[in-house]
């Protein structure tokens, strides 16, 4: 596994920092957070500007996680020259590509040198039919095959990231199946937010949501690699729940222990391809510009990171709920569907005893069958 550590104080450090290195890509992806373009912006960092947080970030501590994303990282072509830079400051370099022929046998082996740590990608349909649908490319699924084998060749560890839509969800069971061939060792699984193109994308009920979690529980003790979530934190109380009542299995440390404390602006810092700073990819919120003021600094002492952790100023059911400490909701959908990221997660269904306010109805008409209570 990664390596860095289980056991962190959020206060102090992110488990991981998502650096948007760019908004350029050649794909056209139905639920793309940065809608993607395929030109770069003229007002990137630059490398210069990106040693310079690379070398900032390493002021966390050992082995903080930086993730590169985009758009297509890969467009950028100092990305090895920064791996590099940021291995040999203590930082565990991660990658997420696009899935396209930018992403060749000799790019691998030059992110494999530079000291990459960990290589991500995305499929979203097991087959090529459904992946490149989504994608909005033919060939993507077949490329993204063909670097996932390369890289275990040359041990690189794979994760494979998925989105949960109407589009994707019955399609889950053998996607799962597809990470478990590639010898995967992480499955995240992303729970849609209406943001960027994913506007257009029809998310799960609650209730829908509330079975998948179940079954991705379920999934943790019968698969050898680990699974997480991906702006569901409620995952972790399906997961509390199931040990408790103990007519579950129970989850694989890695899998939910783990990213216990990950949620937007608590144990999760994202910066942008010019440099704003974001409690999350998914919450556009700046808390300031790493061209100006030190990542550490906003992170830790930032008014609005301050508050998304503190876990008093939650409204709602999210507010009365006795599991807000391990799960706290996703900030980011409850800002998506209500403009406020204090106000309570639409996607989960679960209300506490103690909650007999409104139920959110920005996008979710609840019944009873919806409803998942004490």
């Amino acid at each position: 596994m990664m390596g860095f550590p289980t056991q962190v104080d959020t206060d102090k450090r992110p488990f991981v920092i998502i650096w948007e290195v760019t908004q350029a890509c050649d794909l056209e992806c139905e639920h793309c957070r940065a809608d993607a373009q395929p030109d770069r912006h003229p007002q990137e960092l630059s490398t210069a500007e990106a040693k310079s947080l690379l070398e900032d970030a390493s002021r966390f501590g050992e082995n903080q996680l930086v993730v590169l994303s985009g758009g297509d990282p890969l467009v950028r072509d100092d990305i090895p020259e920064l791996i590099e830079y940021g291995t040999d400051r203590g930082l565990r370099m991660t990658l997420t590509p696009s899935g396209t022929t930018s992403l060749d046998h000799d790019v691998i082996d030059d992110l494999n040198d530079a000291g990459l740590k960990r290589l991500a990608l995305s499929l979203d349909g097991s087959t090529a039919e459904k992946h490149d649908t989504f994608r909005g490319e033919t060939g993507t699924f077949d490329q993204t095959v063909a670097a996932a084998e390369y890289a275990a060749e040359q041990g690189i560890p794979l994760q494979v990231n998925t989105t949960v839509s109407k589009t994707t969800v019955e399609d889950l069971p053998n996607i799962a199946s597809l990470v478990a061939d590639l010898e995967a060792v992480l499955w995240s699984v992303f729970f849609l937010v209406p943001i960027g193109r994913g506007r257009l994308l029809e998310p799960i009920s609650p209730k829908r949501a509330e079975t998948v979690m179940e079954w991705l529980l379920e999934q943790t003790e019968k698969r050898d690699f680990g699974i997480k979530t991906t702006e569901a934190p409620h995952y972790r109380r399906v997961a509390v729940q199931s040990q408790q009542s103990a007519q579950k299995p129970s989850a694989k440390t890695d899998s939910i222990g783990r990213s216990g404390g990950i949620r937007a602006g608590d144990g999760f810092a994202f910066v942008s391809h010019t440099g704003s700073v974001f409690p999350s990819g998914f919450l556009p919120l700046s808390a300031g510009s790493v061209r100006e003021s030190s990542i550490v600094e906003i992170y830790r002492n930032g008014e609005l990171f301050q508050a998304l952790r503190d876990e008093n100023r939650f409204r709602g059911k999210c507010g009365a709920c006795s599991y807000r400490n391990v799960c706290g909701g996703s900030r980011s959908r409850a800002y998506a569907y209500t403009g406020d990221p204090f106000e309570s997660d639409p996607l989960c269904p679960y209300v506490p005893q103690k909650y007999d306010g409104p139920l959110p109805k920005q996008q979710f008409e609840y019944d009873q069958s919806e409803i998942v209570s004490e």
